[in-house]
């Protein structure tokens, strides 16, 4: 008996630390959590698609979000969710749906991470970027975002502007 609770405990363990992990630090939630908060405080959504063992998510954790101009920036304007792209646990669509946070993942093409996805409070994709970006793009994916110029522009014609 004392072994096979050794085995549970052992496999508990590695379970959780082969989740990948947000940026440290940051108010990140699972995406139900951040969906029904976006609902109620009628901010879009910052969506971080990362996954266990990722250099990049790594790299962008280190670099980009280690800065605390931008922490506070995402943390006072969006719901910050951040999803496991190769986990199984289960997530509900604003349509109802239940799928695992993978299945979110192929259903966004996140086939590589990081992924980042800006949504609208009520779950509408805005738009997403992957790969590594700097503290700078996030800045300016704020402002994309948040002025509302996606209605209007694209991110590269925004960007050219640089309204």
């Amino acid at each position: 008996m004392n072994v096979i609770k050794t085995l549970m405990m052992a496999c508990c363990l590695w379970a959780t630390a082969v989740l990948a992990d947000p940026p440290p630090n940051y108010p990140f939630v699972n995406f139900d959590a951040g969906l029904k908060a976006a609902r109620a405080s009628g901010k879009p959504i910052f969506l971080y698609f990362g996954r266990y063992g990722c250099a990049w998510c790594d790299h962008t954790n280190k670099k980009t979000f280690s800065d605390a101009s931008l922490k506070m920036l995402y943390s006072d304007h969006y719901e910050l969710v951040y999803v496991d792209a190769e986990s199984g646990r289960r997530l509900t669509l604003p349509s109802g749906e239940r799928i695992t946070e993978a299945e979110l993942g192929v259903r966004l093409q996140a086939f590589a991470t990081p992924l980042f996805v800006y949504m609208t409070p009520q779950g509408d994709k805005i738009m997403q970027i992957p790969g590594f970006k700097t503290v700078q793009d996030f800045r300016d994916f704020d402002r994309y975002v948040r002025g509302g110029h996606y209605k209007q522009k694209t991110l590269l014609e925004f960007l050219g502007g640089k309204s």
